[in-house]
């Protein structure tokens, strides 16, 4: 199988594009190193594959990049809660814009294979809760006096008692609540519009937890949690835990979340719509800090403070990929995380390729 794979140099796309060629199949890459994730060539790129590298939104760039491709993986994507709403136009730019301009090349060569889109679990907004009177209710935004206050969790939207979170499954209200989750959302619509406009198309939008591993970006406002929290370690502080540090959360390796996509596209009929993919093991963002601390260092600061776009608790079912994808994931919160003390963060081995100047 000839494979496109949107992003293919970054952080879960490199390990997708690694998986693919270790499984025998032809890979293409399309990527812009966006320098705000990139400081130049990153290392760990796969020789084996084919690089393109130009910016998904570049319409010039599909007639060749498409020739004898059957099936698209597409993770490009500005990622995070980024810096502040003056972030806005490049998220909708290069998130919906881009996956615009790769859907309408698809469609200009009628393309009726797999598309397997990164999704992610920000598009949830808050998980699902349940009061003990009024049974599952829909939280509204979290207030910033509340915030302000100390009180993190969202209360009964009826009653105002306290709520019980509870697993996730992807038939879920939709509810995203930063610009980020607002363009995923996005992509997921524009996605399955081409599949019910296009015969034959077959769409998986992976909804990834929190992703964590090796190759993770550093340093940036685009980085996740757990390299932040690495980060501050290597540099001997106590790495700063916003709220009370129990938010709930489910870590997932980039391995296992690399095989999900494989299997999405190498599924022998296809499996259209959504999948959570997680461990099915959730963790207090604290537990997360606790366990990354290397011997002899500080324990993490819980700081309070809050984001207004963050949420306080969301966590998944990974039922409906064990079933029709056939995914677990393999790897374990305590071996994962330990392996995740020591493994290399994103590394730049040279200037940025010369298409990209």
């Amino acid at each position: 199988m000839n494979v496109l794979v949107t992003g293919g140099a970054g952080f879960i796309g490199s390990h997708v594009v690694d998986e693919l060629l270790d499984a025998g199949h032809s890979v293409r890459v399309v990527d812009d190193l966006d320098p705000a994730a990139h400081d130049g060539l990153p290392a760990g790129l796969d020789p084996r594959a084919q690089y393109v590298w130009a910016d998904v939104r570049d319409p010039d760039v599909w007639p060749d990049a498409l020739v004898d491709i059957d099936a698209v993986c597409h993770q490009a994507s500005k990622v995070g809660l980024g810096v502040d709403f003056a972030d806005v136009a490049d998220y909708v730019s290069r998130n919906d814009l881009g996956t615009a301009r790769l859907l309408r090349a698809l469609h200009d060569v009628s393309f009726t294979g797999r598309i397997v889109l990164a999704s992610s679990m920000v598009v949830y907004g808050e998980g699902r809760y349940r009061c003990t009177v009024h049974g599952i209710v829909r939280p509204g935004p979290r207030r910033r006096e509340d915030l302000d206050a100390g009180s993190f969790d969202p209360p009964c939207p009826v009653c105002g008692a306290m709520l019980v979170a509870e697993t996730v499954s992807e038939d879920h209200w939709l509810d995203p609540r930063n610009v980020y989750a607002a363009t995923k959302l996005a992509q997921e619509h524009l996605c399955a519009a081409y599949e019910r406009e296009h015969p034959g198309t077959v769409v998986s939008s992976l909804r990834y937890h929190n992703v964590y591993g090796p190759r993770m970006p550093k340093d940036t406002p685009y980085a996740g949690v757990a390299s932040l929290f690495r980060s501050a370690y290597e540099r001997g502080d106590a790495p700063k835990v916003y709220e009370d540090g129990g938010q709930m959360r489910d870590f997932v390796h980039v391995r296992d979340v690399a095989h999900a996509n494989v299997l999405a596209l190498a599924h022998p009929e296809g499996v259209s719509g959504a999948f959570n993919v997680c461990s099915g093991t959730p963790r207090s963002v604290l537990d997360m800090a606790e366990a990354l601390r290397p011997d002899g260092a500080p324990r993490p600061t819980v700081v309070g403070g809050y984001r207004l776009g963050d949420i306080r608790h969301v966590f998944a079912s990974p039922q409906r990929a064990i079933d029709l994808l056939g995914f677990r994931a393999a790897v374990s919160f305590d071996d994962g995380m330990h392996e995740f003390r020591h493994a290399p963060l994103r590394a730049t081995i040279g200037p940025r390729p010369a298409e990209l100047r």
